[in-house]
């Protein structure tokens, strides 16, 4: 069977592959809204801090011959308590000027972060074997699926679930809501509300840094490999609508299988298909498809 000359099997293939990185997208697009969304920031460090994380990884196995489980814990527990300490000495001072002041300074952090790493490791990749309880690949009947890519689908929908829920059914979310529309009205009620602020940035970009460690045995871990990632991300973040949960998990679930079929049918467009939906819906929603027009 074939859908305009192309094998319904290979559609399907490319389907599950698209899957796999609108996950990659999905979870790091939900940091950047977290982030956006609570505290109003701009995070373009979001990239270099999804590399700090695989890094880490990497760093390791390489040098503590740590499991990738442990590493999955620890890196983005370290990469949050760097980002608590972004937030508490230079992102705090520019809560309440505009967006480009957050901007520039979380694009000088990226050239910082990133020019480290390459200064010692260079610019070429390096590998990182999947662990060997996930190895293999299980039979679909029309493809063989590797075990580590399911199993990253899986990690990346249960962490956006768990992190929708936080936010919006529970009372924690609610507090991080009102502390950030209304912070002295919270801290009258002797809620911490700076630290509150601290801890959602760090959760932030703790989530990127998961997102890396989960890439890690997918691509070669290199300090530029977060480049070409948060291009799309904010993008896949424009479409869903700046500060949506919920949009920039179903956004980076889609866009990943719109792109996965584009390279079936028409391969010289997947690199720009996703900028050209976000040109499309700009053009019709501005707020995005799941933001509030203001």
């Amino acid at each position: 069977m074939t859908i305009f000359g192309v094998p319904f099997t290979a559609m399907l293939s490319q389907l599950l592959l698209g899957l796999v990185n609108g996950s990659f997208y999905a979870i790091l697009s939900l940091g950047l809204a977290v982030i956006f969304g609570l505290l109003n920031v701009i995070n373009f460090a979001h990239g270099a801090l999804f590399m700090l994380g695989a890094m880490l990884a990497w760093m390791g196995l390489q040098y503590l011959d740590l499991p990738y489980f442990a590493m999955l814990v620890i890196a983005p527990l370290a990469v949050a308590l760097l980002g608590m300490v972004i937030e508490r000495t230079l992102l705090r001072w520019l809560y309440r000027l505009d967006h480009v002041y957050g901007l520039l300074l979380t694009f000088g952090l990226t050239l910082v972060i990133e020019g480290v790493f390459h200064s010692i490791y260079g610019s070429s990749g390096q590998p990182y074997d999947v662990p060997v309880m996930l190895s293999g690949a299980t039979s679909l009947g029309f493809m063989y699926l590797p075990n580590y890519r399911a199993w990253v689908v899986v990690a990346s929908l249960s962490t956006c679930l768990a992190t929708w829920f936080v936010i919006e059914r529970t009372p924690l979310g609610a507090l991080l809501r009102a502390g950030t529309e209304n912070p002295k009205l919270v801290e009258a009620f002797g809620i911490n509300v700076p630290l509150m602020v601290t801890l959602t940035y760090g959760a932030g970009v703790g989530l990127a840094a998961f997102a890396g460690v989960l890439a890690a045995p997918v691509i070669q871990v290199s300090p530029l490999m977060g480049q070409s990632m948060i291009i799309t991300v904010f993008a896949v973040v424009v479409i869903g609508g700046m500060g949506s949960i919920i949009g920039s998990v179903v956004t980076g679930l889609s866009l990943g299988v719109i792109e996965g079929l584009t390279r079936v049918f028409y391969p010289q467009g997947s690199a720009t298909v996703v900028f050209v939906i976000m040109a499309l819906v700009l053009l019709v929603r501005p707020a995005g498809l799941f933001g509030k027009e203001r």
